[in-house]
């Protein structure tokens, strides 16, 4: 059955603003299955769109060997699958939109981002809309409609009247199932084969064909290395140690999986009015399923109970946070927050020059000493600073502890409880 994802409604709106739309995303996402299902929204109104995967190799060596003939038999409007597998197109779709008024002529999916968005950047600059897709999120699958996280009493409210209650058993089934739609769907007994199936498709043709990883099973060594550290401090030494690699190794691996939409790396906030803060940036894997796999938990029964159960739940709360932006059509200034005496916040949300904390616990009944840590921001918003620090003032909005309480309540003043499955 298909469940309406959040990004519908941007995808109509960039097809009408712009000549060509690009929707990118790691593999299983679906992309094309949202995509195909609004050619039919659109077939059923009278306008046909011709639709093409560069995943046969047939029409892949047309469309890289002779581009123009490629368009001469597939004419706009079109769904183009993997554009990434024959950027030889770019050019030829540029001479078209450029020759055309007509907006939304071409949609382009693609797997690989790390190596598509150079080549959309230089031959579609201005003429192209990009949307990122991610997994299903938990308001997607309770057929909800989608909003951005806000950190506001209407908000809470509003959320938690129209969000279905769930208990840690279910909130940890929905982290042990993951994102991605296909797999979600499988049975317990065969969600690992699913998964397998997808580190072996991402690892042969994303990771091998285009970043040029000669040994892919270090590579997957590399990546339960990344789902063991997920929400923790990134340090490149440690995961080349636990990868048996260098740094720079690590480094240029760990792009490629920030790249393909599989790792968020959250940067730390900084300002010059707090002297002392930590330059470490925090990585969550994006699919906590994919995440429990590979470090062998296998169940979510297991999983709940285990030693790792406090940094996945972590990283769920984070990606559906994260995706609440993204299946809005907006770029969240996220960040996170540790001073060097260990005081740590683990997401401040940046709006409209306002501060946002944003604590994530697995408990039910979060408490004042739960948000201890806002105050570290407080010399931030400060009535008396100097002109040298002016310009770095921030007030400080209203906080809270995402955990998995059953309710919306105030802890404090500037902080609330937000249960999990409310965003």
């Amino acid at each position: 059955m298909y469940v309406t994802r959040a990004l519908e409604p941007i995808v109509r709106k960039y097809s009408d603003t712009f000549k060509v739309v690009v929707v990118t995303g790691s593999r299983q996402v679906g992309k094309t299955t949202m995509l195909k299902h609004l050619m039919d929204e659109d077939a059923a109104n009278g306008i046909d769109r011709n639709y093409v995967s560069l995943d046969n190799t047939t029409l892949r060596i047309i469309a890289k060997e002779d581009p123009a003939l490629f368009l001469q038999r597939y004419k706009p409007p079109i769904l183009i699958d993997e554009i990434q597998y024959a950027p030889e197109l770019l050019p030829h779709i540029k001479m078209q939109v450029d020759n055309s008024e007509e907006r939304g002529s071409f949609w382009l999916t693609g797997s690989q981002p790390f190596h598509l968005m150079k080549n959309v950047s230089e031959s579609l600059a201005g003429r192209a809309g990009i949307i990122e897709m991610l997994g299903f999120s938990n308001t997607e699958l309770q057929g909800l409609k989608s909003e951005s996280f806000e950190l506001d009493e209407m908000y809470f409210n509003r959320r938690v009247k129209v969000a279905k209650k769930q208990d840690i058993h279910q909130v940890f089934g929905q982290i042990a199932k993951g994102a991605f739609p296909e797999i979600s769907i499988m049975s317990d007994d065969m969600r690992a084969n699913g998964f397998e199936s997808f580190i072996d498709t991402y690892l042969m043709r994303d990771v091998r064909d285009l970043a040029q990883v000669g040994d892919e099973l270090r590579f997957r060594k590399f990546m339960t290395a990344c789902a063991s550290l997920t929400a923790r401090p990134l340090v490149y030494a440690e995961l080349a140690r636990l990868s048996d690699i260098n740094e720079k190794t690590a480094k240029a691996w760990l792009s490629i999986m920030v790249s393909s939409y599989l790792i968020k790396v959250v940067r730390p906030y900084s300002n010059n009015i707090l002297k002392r803060l930590s330059k470490q940036p925090v990585m969550h894997f994006l699919d906590t399923g994919l995440c429990a796999h590979l470090c062998g938990w296998e169940n979510a029964k297991v999983l709940e109970m285990g030693a790792m159960s406090g940094q996945i739940f972590e990283s769920y709360v984070f990606s559906e946070i994260y995706k609440s932006f993204i299946n809005s059509g907006q770029r969240p200034l996220l960040y996170f927050f540790r001073s060097n005496d260990k005081k740590e916040i683990d997401i401040l949300l940046e709006k409209n020059g306002i501060l946002h904390p944003i604590e994530i616990k697995k408990t039910a009944t979060p408490t004042t000493n739960d948000i201890k840590n806002f105050s570290a921001l407080e010399p931030i918003s400060a009535g008396n600073l100097s002109d040298e620090f002016k310009s770095q003032k921030r007030e400080i909005g209203t906080g809270c502890v995402v955990c998995m309480t059953d309710n919306v309540y105030p802890i404090s003043k500037q902080a609330w409880a937000m249960p999990i499955w409310a965003i």
